[in-house]
């Protein structure tokens, strides 16, 4: 009998002992807009950032991912989620993932990442002092410096397609960028809006026989329909310049952007700093990511004819 009761209360210490474990964890609420190796990257770095300073989901954080689907309701229902579930802290990707969050909570902290111009999107008081509970990294690439690759790479092009998602801040952002260095350089430029997955390849196919190029900023609707984009433009033979790398291994043919991976990482050094040092987010200035890479696509090179073998831009590719 004394047998049977010493076993069972060392059962139950076990329980209590990992029950503790589980209680003290701190949970972390992830929203992320879409699904697209953008996003996915952002939050795989995310993690990995993490678990590199020692916080391991399952062991001593609890992570709460939930994906939106690209649908705004779904954003502001997990928003609530997250908030009623008391995460200490909440990772947001992607501008409209972000503002749903923010709209909820003043008060737990949030870390935002692939957005563009938080203070654009109205979610800081400003980039350099955000003076409220959000702060993160911005995923603006360099757009100028796009253009001029897209001028470098076809030096005979006179009419650029700009193409984007036109209830998406962050592309209108970006896209103004763009369009001021095309008038730098004397490239006429069209704009080709889209609203919903649907109108892609249609509003793409309009483009044919009236743009040399086409320019796509780092668009989530766009990056999460680029197979659907190739399938007009590369056997129409229209090249086209992307914002980011995950973009062209959807088929775009190359970019000089940002590792989306590396910029999950900056932001978990930043959790780190909210969770293990106590920081403000309201007095954390928003953080970009300085290094560029050039990206191309294999294949969607070879079917539009064009080499990248002769040093067309300085510096290595990553070729996909």
């Amino acid at each position: 009998m004394k047998k049977i009761l010493f076993v069972a209360a060392a059962f139950s210490a076990i329980l209590l002992s990992s029950c503790a474990k589980k209680s003290s964890a701190l949970k972390i609420g992830v929203i992320q807009l879409v699904e697209h190796p953008a996003l996915d990257n952002n939050y795989k770095g995310f993690v990995d950032g993490l678990a590199e300073a020692g916080y391991v989901s399952g062991e001593n954080i609890i992570i709460d991912y939930e994906n939106a689907q690209g649908e705004q309701s779904n954003c502001v229902t997990i928003a609530q989620k997250l908030v009623n579930d008391r995460s200490d802290l909440i990772f947001a990707i992607a501008t409209p993932a972000a503002q749903a969050v923010a709209n909820q909570t003043a008060d737990i902290p949030i870390l935002v990442s692939s957005v563009t111009d938080p203070a654009s999107a109205q979610l800081v008081n400003s980039n350099e002092h955000p003076g409220v509970n959000v702060s993160g990294t911005s995923d603006l690439t360099p757009c100028a410096a796009q253009i001029d690759l897209l001028k470098r790479l076809f030096p005979n092009a006179k009419k650029v397609g700009m193409l984007f998602c036109s209830s998406e801040e962050n592309s209108r952002f970006q896209i103004n960028l763009a369009e001021a260095q095309c008038d730098k350089l004397g490239l006429e430029y069209v704009e080709a809006t889209v609203s919903n997955t649907n109108e892609v390849q249609q509003v793409v196919q309009s483009l044919v026989g009236k743009v040399d190029a086409i320019y796509a900023p780092t668009d989530n609707m766009i990056a999460s329909t680029m197979s659907t984009v190739a399938l007009v433009t590369t056997p129409n033979k229209i090249p086209v310049i992307c914002g980011e790398e995950g973009m062209v291994k959807g088929g775009g043919l190359c970019t000089f952007g940002i590792n989306y991976y590396e910029l999950g990482k900056q932001t978990a050094k930043m959790a780190v700093e909210i969770l293990r040092d106590g920081k403000n987010p309201a007095e954390m200035p928003i953080q970009y990511l300085e290094k560029c890479d050039f990206s191309y696509n294999a294949e969607t090179a070879q079917e539009l004819g064009i080499s990248f073998e002769n040093g067309v831009a300085d510096g290595e590719w990553n070729i996909y």
